[in-house]
This record gives C-alpha cells, sequence and structure tokens, in this order.
C-alpha cells in the first residue's frame, strides 16, 4: 500500500456512482453486545443474508474480529471470503476506505493502481462526549488495513467524515446534510466554503447539494444523507417522504423537496425527484431494548426511540439492488415496486428483518462498502 501525498483530484481521481460496476464489496461482523442485542446473533444471521444476497451479483468479503471469524465463516457460503479485521463495530459504510478512480495516467510513478482510497478520520458520530461509543482506535485502521490487503494507495485526511454523509452521482454532484457536516461534534474549526473545497480536491466533485436536515431520528449519524437521500441516477434523487402532516419527518420531506426543486447539478440539469415513502412509524420495544448489554459503553438504546428506518438506505449490486424490510407490508411491498420501477435493469431484492440493523442506527447502506471496479484504459496504456 503507498500513501500518496497531495489530494485525490490533483492525481485525476474522483469518486463515482454507486451504481457503476464493483469489483467487490466489504462488510464488518457485528459483535458488540452494547449495541446488538442477544449477543448480535440475530444481526449476524441478517448481516448473514444482506452477504449472500450481494453475493448473487459480485464478490464480497466480510471483516471479522479473531474472537468472531469462525462463526462468520460457518454462517457464510464458501464463494463469500472471510477476512481477520479488528473493528470497534461494523459499519463499514463509515469507518472504511471512500475508493475512487481514475480513467487518465498520472505522473506520480508510484500511482500504479487507477483506483485508490480515501482514510479519513473517524470519531465514532461525534466524539467522546457526542459520539455512539468511547473508544474507536480499532475503527480508525480498517481504512488502512482494507486498503493494505488489496494493494490499493491511500489518500490520507485529517477531516472527520463518514461515508454515510456523501453521495456522489459521478458526474460532479454531492448530496450532504447540514445536519450532520456543520454539526460542531465533526470539524467545527471549517466552515461550509472550506469543507466544500476539501471534498472537492478529494472526491473530484464541482457541485453540492446541502439539505437542511436528514431523516428524523437519525441521531446517531447526525443526520446521514443516506437515509434520507440518494441519487438514483444523474439528475434523479430518491427522496424518503411521508405524506402525514403530524409526522416529524413531513416537515424534513418538504423541507428536501423545496431545496432540489431550486437546485441544479453539475450538469445543470434540474433535478427530479422520486418519493419514497419511510415505513411505520417503528419504535423500539421494551423486548428489543432489554437484549442489550447497557453497560455505559455505547450508547444507549432505550424502548420507545423511533427508528430511523428509510428505505433509501439501500444497496447498488452489479445488477442488484438490496433493500431493506421492516415488517411493514405496505411500505415493504410498495419500496420494491418503487425501486423495481426505477431499476427495470436490475434485480431488486428484499433483506426480511432488516429491522435487526436499524435497531442499532442504520441500514443496509450503512453495513456496506463498494470497492469499484479498476477502469482499464490507464492499464492499456502501460501505466
Amino acid at each position: 500500500m503507498v500513501e500518496i501525498i497531495g489530494s485525490p483530484a490533483e492525481h485525476g481521481y474522483y469518486m463515482p456512482a454507486e451504481w457503476e460496476p464493483h469489483a467487490q464489496t466489504w462488510i464488518g461482523w457485528p459483535e458488540r453486545q452494547d449495541n446488538w442485542r442477544h449477543k448480535a446473533f440475530p444481526a449476524q444471521r441478517v448481516f448473514a443474508d444482506v452477504a449472500k444476497a450481494i453475493s448473487k451479483f459480485e464478490p464480497v468479503t466480510v471483516c471479522a474480529s479473531s474472537a468472531q471469524w469462525e462463526n462468520a465463516r460457518k454462517q457464510l457460503p464458501e464463494d463469500i471470503r472471510v477476512v481477520e479485521m479488528s473493528m470497534n463495530d461494523s459499519w463499514f459504510r463509515d469507518s472504511g476506505p471512500t475508493f475512487v478512480v481514475r480513467k487518465t495516467p498520472s505522473k506520480v510513478s508510484s500511482l500504479n493502481r487507477n483506483i485508490a482510497g480515501i482514510d479519513w478520520n473517524f470519531n465514532a458520530w461525534g466524539g467522546v462526549d457526542d459520539g455512539c461509543y468511547n473508544d474507536w482506535s480499532h475503527d480508525l485502521l480498517v481504512p488502512k488495513k482494507i486498503l493494505s490487503v488489496e494493494r490499493i494507495p491511500r489518500f490520507q485526511h485529517s477531516m472527520i467524515l463518514e461515508g454515510g454523509s456523501i453521495h456522489v452521482d459521478g458526474e460532479g454532484t454531492c448530496l450532504v446534510t447540514e445536519e450532520c457536516l456543520l454539526n460542531k461534534n465533526r470539524n467545527p474549526h471549517l466552515c461550509k466554503e472550506q469543507i466544500e473545497e476539501e471534498l472537492k480536491k478529494y472526491l473530484g466533485v464541482k457541485t453540492f447539494i446541502w439539505l437542511p436536515r436528514g431523516l428524523h431520528g437519525d441521531d446517531d449519524t447526525n443526520g446521514h444523507i443516506d437515509n434520507m437521500c440518494c441519487f438514483a441516477k444523474p439528475g434523479v434523487v430518491l427522496l424518503s417522504w411521508t405524506d402525514d402532516e403530524n409526522d416529524p419527518q413531513y416537515e424534513r420531506s418538504v423541507e428536501a423537496l423545496s431545496v432540489f426543486s431550486n437546485s441544479v447539478d453539475a450538469r445543470g440539469r434540474k433535478i427530479q425527484v422520486i418519493k419514497l415513502y419511510v415505513p411505520g412509524p417503528l419504535f423500539m420495544t421494551d423486548e428489543e431494548a432489554s437484549g442489550i448489554i447497557q453497560e455505559g459503553e455505547a450508547k444507549p438504546r432505550i424502548a420507545g426511540t423511533r427508528l430511523a428506518a428509510s428505505y433509501v438506505n439501500f444497496y447498488f449490486a452489479n445488477g442488484g439492488i438490496i433493500v431493506p424490510q421492516f415488517g411493514d407490508t405496505k411500505r415493504d411491498e410498495e419500496a420494491i415496486r418503487v425501486l423495481s420501477e426505477t431499476y427495470p435493469h436490475h434485480s431488486v431484492v428484499g433483506i426480511e428483518n432488516a429491522r435487526e440493523i436499524v435497531l442499532a442506527g442504520g441500514n443496509i447502506h450503512c453495513i456496506t462498502q463498494q470497492q469499484p471496479a479498476e477502469p482499464t484504459d490507464v492499464a492499456e496504456n502501460g501505466h
């Protein structure tokens, strides 16, 4: 693994859209008992279901701690690679690297790959006083380890950023929320314009669409964009929606719709919005909360808390859409229908019992990290 001086954009790298071809998917393996109920056994079964579903479309690597490697290996098919790796929790969207690619050769001889990874700083979504757990020392090493395993060049950045807080269209446009990126628990020394400049240099983007807030109830991440909204394709977004004016989510959805109605992307296109209705509302039950060992090291999971459940938190695979199902029959079926209409050439696969993931604060998009396919033109040009 080579650590590169300078920014990705300086060397021609940019972050591709998630629907572009993948080389593989990375997933962590849950185990901490103060966040996943019943010793994480129910969550592990759902993580295995997600990994199996994705593996039908592309290679999958699951990373598990030394204590969990054998357990993970037993629960997963042989065609899914299992790698031993320490982590504080299994949210690879946020603790893993952000991959970037390039289509033109670099003048730096050490950059012999046209894929690289960004190793952002990470503070468990807010630091000691405001984050989800107090020790994230293992998480900080996850990007370096993944990139080392794959021998992929690494760009390091001191800015605190999670992968779930950004969405790109691969054509220069980036979706973010003010609630997260401008939160004082991330980078209080940086203003909006400075954050934009850093993301331009590292993601290769030009235009930003800032939503004021993320999904109602998504307090763990301070309103990550990936629970609220995502690009469906250039010029088109999927937006978490409700028609219930008494639901606190309604105000946030309408607010976001207003932003999009006054926005254009990096290529001057007006933004088309597809509404993807949220389930429920859903709340953590007494039984679910009682299954979590609340010892004070992690953020408490309290009965009655509204779950940050959203179908926008799905995963693009090569020819597949992996979408959570929450047990709300009407909304589950509707999400499958809307995504099937949006992606007529993809197989839309619903993951039952995805509620197990949202109980701990995220969903399918949050536990996955795509490694883009490496463009071949650079290699073919002899670089």
